[in-house]
């Protein structure tokens, strides 16, 4: 079981992704912390194989827990997935210089969670089954192909460039999932799983479009390559 620690300061986020953890095959969730201490110390003592880790933390920020968890690595090694609503350049590249495994944009899809934990479990097979690797091992432990990460199980190509091409041909306004599914012919999970994989691989972005009330809605739009 790959053991996870979760840590939000929001009591009611850090249940949700637990659950979310707790529901995935092969992981387990051994704690969850609210504070930066709380993190440092948790690892010591629970040795998690993963941390699901925020950056806005109230007594210090998320990329110092990094810092301090990749001083101590060679006690305490443990895997890092940002989830986060920092967006900023400075902290995504602060983050990817401390080897974190994603990151993650708050708000998201729940299925992006999911998918983000099975490319995990996925690298960690690799890494537990190999004794001497041979370059194309060596490529999808770091996830590199040939520059590309490849895509979670499920998603083609094809379907990749059709959902591509309606985001292309929408307004300055974007699509939502419902829309996109109305013009590829696609169900709306479907749609919305390819709409988060395009954005996890810097095709798409998503920005929220306020209304008057309610949940804001999630609007996709196409960047260049």
């Amino acid at each position: 079981m790959i053991q996870v620690l979760v840590v939000d300061d929001d009591f009611m986020v850090a249940r949700l992704h637990s659950s979310v953890v707790a529901r995935q095959p092969g992981f387990e969730v051994v704690g969850a912390a609210r504070t930066g201490a709380e993190a440092l110390a948790a690892v010591r003592t629970l040795r998690p194989d993963l941390v699901l880790l925020d950056i806005y933390l109230p007594d210090m920020s998320g990329l110092e827990v990094l810092r301090r968890f990749r001083e101590s690595s060679a006690d305490y090694p443990v895997d890092v997935i940002v989830i986060s609503a920092a967006r900023d350049l400075d902290t995504l590249r602060t983050a990817l210089r401390g080897g974190v495994f994603q990151y993650l944009v708050k708000p998201f899809e729940i299925e992006s969670l999911r998918s983000r934990l099975e490319d995990y479990a996925a690298h960690w097979a690799e890494l537990h089954h190999l004794t001497e690797a041979h370059q194309d091992e060596v490529d999808r432990v770091f996830r590199t192909q040939s520059g590309r990460v490849p895509p979670p199980k499920g998603i083609s190509p094809e379907t990749t460039d059709l959902v591509l091409r309606a985001l292309g041909n929408a307004s300055d306004d974007g699509l939502s999932a419902t829309d996109c599914a109305e013009a590829t012919g696609l169900s709306r999970s479907s749609t919305r799983r390819y709409l988060e994989h395009l954005v996890t691989i810097g095709r798409a972005e998503m920005r929220p479009r306020y209304g008057t009330a309610g949940r804001p809605e999630r609007r996709y739009h196409p960047l260049p390559r």
